[in-house]
């Protein structure tokens, strides 16, 4: 791929394995939360699903975008919704499905800390050994761009737009599907994406 990453292409049972794993650290750990802080979007479904493992129904959101394209980063993330963070004196663990460069989580987390947290546990299901943040709780460090099944179709929508040569486009995709994205899935988001954007 342009992107020079591998790619790990995610099932929801690989991931709902691995959040079984991650609850399990996390009530070994002590940490008695009082609400969960899903970083949107990318944190939304690993929020929901440690929510219900955990049995915490005081969940809120924090929206923070960094990513412009496959493997692309901007160069610092922005809040672009905090409405929704109800957490003072309460112990938040903060949610997402990755810790790349960190810095959206260590944007977060201070957002969260000027909302009157009083103690912030940090989890997500991958993180990058480059990573400013290293998550108290995490299940894989990887350096390999990781395809969620949340966001497979972004995924492929960025792919169409990067590229102008629709052979690149080709091989990219091909890449997805050899990593583990089906093929059917692929072929139904790609014809799609193409006629939103006329390919």
């Amino acid at each position: 791929m342009e992107t020079e990453a591998e790619l790990e292409v995610l099932a929801w049972n690989q991931i709902y394995t691995m959040l079984l794993s991650q609850a399990e650290k996390i009530r070994e750990s002590g940490f008695k939360l009082d609400a969960i802080v899903g970083v949107t979007r990318g944190g939304l479904a690993p929020t929901r699903i440690l929510a219900d493992l955990l049995e915490i129904t005081d969940v809120v959101t924090v929206g923070v975008e960094s990513y412009v394209d496959v493997a692309g980063t901007r160069g610092e993330p922005v809040l672009t919704q905090r409405d929704s963070t109800d957490v003072e004196n309460k112990k938040a663990l903060l949610v997402n499905d990755f810790s790349d460069t960190g810095k959206s989580l260590r944007l977060a987390r201070e957002h969260i800390r000027q909302q009157g947290a009083t103690e912030i546990g940090i989890a997500t299901v991958y993180s990058k050994p480059v990573s400013v943040i290293k998550p108290d709780y995490y299940e894989k460090e990887t350096c390999c761009w990781v395809v969620f099944p949340w966001d497979a179709k972004e995924t492929i929508r960025k792919i169409v737009e990067k590229h102008p040569d629709k052979h690149a486009t080709k091989n990219e995709i091909a890449e997805l599907v050899e990593a583990g994205l089906p093929k059917q899935l692929v072929e139904k988001f790609m014809k799609e994406v193409c006629e939103a954007e006329n390919c």
